[in-house]
């Protein structure tokens, strides 16, 4: 069994019957768990099995908030994590609006409070639209893109600031599927490389306001579906 502690809950997957020479692997990522997590336990359960060392990796990191599809390649599968990571992306989750935080989700304590109440639906579904298309995103300074030489979240956790460059990322969809303010749901299908959580920063700031992402899960990576993922039983500590 492949257990992990959060806070006051106790999450186990079910017993892998994993290939070591080749296996790819679609895991339902809960809530706190870090995707290094993910691939060390499993990693450490294969080369127990196969009495070797063996490589595991994943393709595509998700935040610890966030949950969702993560995919462990095991083995020679492992040549294949790039043209998966390649591979269009879906979400779903919840912008907070009114508000901002250092890390643009829930990591860091509110910063900054905005007004709110003047947002429209109309106007958050023409926010959305205008996201539509290949357009340029700064990343958030508490994220792994490197900046001379170092993670640019080490940097941000020293107080200092990174300034980092713009990258290009296409959204292929962004639609609002929730509209009860301050929360606003949505379903956004994009790119390899785009940041929801900077997705969040600049919708907040197209509405004239500060937005956080509240919640978000990952559904869909290419033709691969969370629903068809291995799920964690939850354990309730008592």
């Amino acid at each position: 069994m492949l257990k992990k502690m959060v806070h006051d809950v106790t999450f186990d997957f079910p017993d892998l019957n994993i290939n070591p020479e080749g296996d790819l692997l679609l895991i339902d990522k809960p809530y706190k768990c870090t995707s290094f997590d993910v691939v060390g336990k499993i990693r450490r359960q294969v080369q127990r099995a196969a009495n070797k060392k063996v490589k595991v990796g994943h393709a595509g990191t998700l935040d610890p908030l966030a949950t969702g599809l993560l995919i462990i390649c095991v083995g020679k599968m492992t040549k294949s994590v790039d043209q998966i990571q390649a591979q269009d992306k879906t979400y779903i989750g919840t912008f907070t609006l009114g508000a901002t935080t250092p890390s643009y989700d829930l990591e860091k304590p509110i910063d900054a409070v905005f007004p709110y109440n003047h947002i429209t639906l109309d106007d958050a579904e023409r926010a959305a639209k205008s996201f539509i298309g290949e357009i340029e995103q700064i990343p958030p300074v508490f994220s792994a893109v490197k900046f001379q030489g170092q993670r640019s979240y080490e940097i941000a956790r020293r107080g200092e600031n990174a300034q980092l460059e713009a990258k290009n990322i296409t959204i292929y969809d962004f639609k609002i599927t929730r509209f009860e303010l301050p929360e606003i749901d949505f379903l956004i299908q994009c790119s390899k490389g785009t940041y929801i959580r900077a997705i969040a920063r600049d919708f907040g700031f197209t509405l004239k306001s500060g937005a956080y992402l509240s919640a978000l899960k990952r559904t869909n990576i290419g033709c691969f579906n969370v629903n068809d993922a291995i799920k964690p039983i939850i354990i309730e500590n008592q």
